[in-house]
């Protein structure tokens, strides 16, 4: 298989004192997962599969075939162990992460072109199934949806453990670690995720992999400092050297000085000690100290992260993303399977609300069976409410899903990407059939559900007067909407230092949306990452946001901002703010006054 791999190391590199030799130098990546990790790193190695080319008679294929079909049941049989433990462990929706792997087992065209390749060539099954994987996995990568890209992980994760069944080659698994490591790898495969142990696996770095990577999504699941897309760190690393890793900011500093390390340990422990005062305040309200209530709400992708909502303190949920049963599957999801997940979070969460977005798909997120074209702009394609208005079958199937979730529970429900009042007068329109469908057949739902719209594009930000009139409220989605105003891929690390949620023309752009949903008697909220940021969340607080919904974990610092600064306050800090001229220097004036009003949210 053509896979970069780790180069040998000397000797020497082996034992700490040959770390402690090395210079000390810092690798920049993707911030996965949040948190500070301090360890000796654990080079998980590529494991590049060594197959020879052997001659096999006419007469042995047969054996060949059967040896083939052998090692394709024992992988069916060692993924389905891993799936269990992790449907048991994080939830059916993380277990379904590896109905991809399976799929891949039952794909007869690819079995059929092993097999064929095997009669034609007559040598061993091993170097035959290797070459037509290799084929696979570097189409896959070549796709410029990242997505789709994230994919020929998949690929090459379930090709390695049938080259291992076939071989009888071992490998060890981070399952069997003994002392905590920080791993260090070209990229962690799902199954390698899902044997790690918390206690162990401290934190981990690899060298590929995005924001909608399994390992960045695996890396938030089980809460491990985690940073990817380190380009070059396994060829950089050697095994046993130290290693931090600043998963909020992407940072990893290898064989850090004294001072690095003292700050980095001062900064974890500041970091504990905070997380453990924050959450005495979990149960207390959102409400400034001059009396005004605002709601702080959590933002989730799966039904399992309830008991971490609840833990942190959130008052509901602001967002709660649908389009993960679309994907990893071959099949649309029933009625009845998103029927039953909605209600599990309805009545999980009441009488808290829960805000519902409908499907999301489209840009990054596509499910294979929907057959979609390419598009060269796939993030200002065929995707969200544009998606759902053209294929209605799909989506009055998750409305009425929706909707018989809706009387187990507050339900709220909105519309993504809205662009214009014709697409929201569209959905609107369909949503009012499936209710009636619902009438005609007998089933109860509530009729009062609120309906709102999410305002990611700037052309709804400039007509919310027009939409104001159909919906009872607006969500601000900042990560898309920062990414259409200044026209700056979220996803493109080359241009990441474009990306500003503290722009003057962003918080302009906030600030009007804010004044006119109140002006049309509607609350207003944010579920875009901005909501979760302590310095942002004190000028939002000042331009009146209602509602703000975020990552669990960060709903504790903000309940703490909330709670120590005045309205007053935060409204000065704004005027201030206003007057700048380029987000960072909004952004250095407001963590400023942060640390003035509330120095102990200082981590640094």
């Amino acid at each position: 298989m053509a896979r970069r791999r780790t180069p040998p190391r000397p000797e020497s590199s082996s034992g700490a004192g040959a770390a402690r030799e090395r210079k000390s130098f810092e690798l920049r990546g993707v911030p996965a997962s949040p948190g500070v990790a301090i360890g000796r790193a654990f080079l998980l190695d590529s494991e590049e599969i060594s197959i020879p080319k052997q001659a096999v008679p006419a007469a042995a294929i047969p054996q060949e075939i059967a040896r083939f079909e052998e090692a394709l049941a024992q992988t069916r049989k060692e993924i389905e162990g891993i799936q269990s433990k992790i449907s048991k462990e994080l939830g059916l929706e993380h277990a379904e992460i590896f109905n991809a792997h399976l799929m891949f087992l039952e794909d007869r065209v690819f079995i059929e072109e092993v097999i064929g390749h095997l009669k034609e060539q007559q040598v061993n099954v091993e170097h035959v199934f290797s070459e037509v994987l290799s084929k696979y996995v570097l189409a896959f990568s070549k796709v410029e949806d990242e997505y789709m890209r994230d994919r020929a992980s998949d690929v090459e994760d379930v090709g390695r453990r049938i080259l291992r069944n076939l071989t009888g080659l071992k490998r060890r698994s981070l399952a069997d670690l003994s002392q905590p490591v920080v791993v260090v790898a070209y990229d962690l495969s799902p199954s390698d995720t899902a044997t790690m142990h918390r206690q162990h696996v401290i934190g981990f770095i690899t060298d590929i992999g995005g924001r909608t990577s399994h390992t960045a999504i695996m890396a938030k699941s089980l809460e491990i400092p985690a940073v990817v897309g380190l380009e070059g760190a396994t060829q950089r690393i050697y095994p046993d050297d130290q290693l931090i890793v600043d998963g909020a900011s992407g940072k990893v500093i290898v064989n850090p000085d004294a001072d690095a390390l003292k700050h980095y340990e001062g900064l974890k422990r500041k970091l504990e000690t905070l997380d453990r005062e924050l959450l005495q305040v979990k149960d207390l309200p959102a409400e400034t100290p001059d009396g005004v209530r605002v709601h702080l709400l959590a933002n989730i992708e799966f039904p399992e992260e309830i008991p971490s909502v609840i833990a942190h303190g959130a008052e509901g949920i602001g967002l709660y993303r649908t389009e993960f049963f679309y994907l990893n599957r071959s099949d649309l999801p029933t009625e009845e399977e998103q029927f039953e997940a909605y209600r599990h979070v309805a009545k999980a969460m009441a009488p808290h609300p829960v805000i519902i977005r409908t499907i999301d798909l489209g840009g990054d997120k596509f499910m294979s069976e929907l057959k979609v074209p390419r598009e060269m702009n796939p993030f200002l394609g065929w995707r969200a409410i544009r998606f759902c208005l053209a294929r209605p079958d799909i989506f009055k199937v998750q409305l009425r899903a929706i909707l018989r979730a809706s009387v187990f529970g507050k339900f709220r429900m909105m519309y993504p990407m809205i662009s214009g009042l014709e697409e929201l007068v569209a959905a609107n329109k369909i949503l009012e059939e499936m209710k009636e469908e619902l009438r005609r057949e007998g089933k109860q739902f509530d009729p009062e559900m609120e309906v709102g719209a999410m305002i990611e594009v700037p052309s709804a930000a400039l007509i919310l007067d027009l939409l104001a009139k159909h919906v009872k409220f607006f969500s601000i989605g900042t990560n898309d909407l920062i990414q259409y105003s200044l026209a700056v891929d979220r996803v493109n690390e080359k241009i990441a230092y474009l990306y500003e949620p503290a722009h003057p023309a962003i918080l302009r752009l906030i600030r009007q949306i804010i004044q006119v949903a109140h002006e049309n008697n509607l609350w207003v909220g944010m579920c875009g990452e901005m909501a979760g940021e302590p310095a942002l969340a004190l000028l939002l607080l000042g331009m009146g946001l209602d509602s703000f919904s975020m990552s669990p974990a960060n709903v504790p610092k903000i309940k703490q901002v909330i709670r120590s600064v005045p309205t007053f306050k935060a409204k000065e800090v704004v005027k201030e703010a206003f007057r700048l001229s380029t987000g960072r220097e909004v952004e250095s004036y407001a963590r400023a006054r942060l640390c003035e009003l509330i120095p102990e949210l200082c981590e640094s």
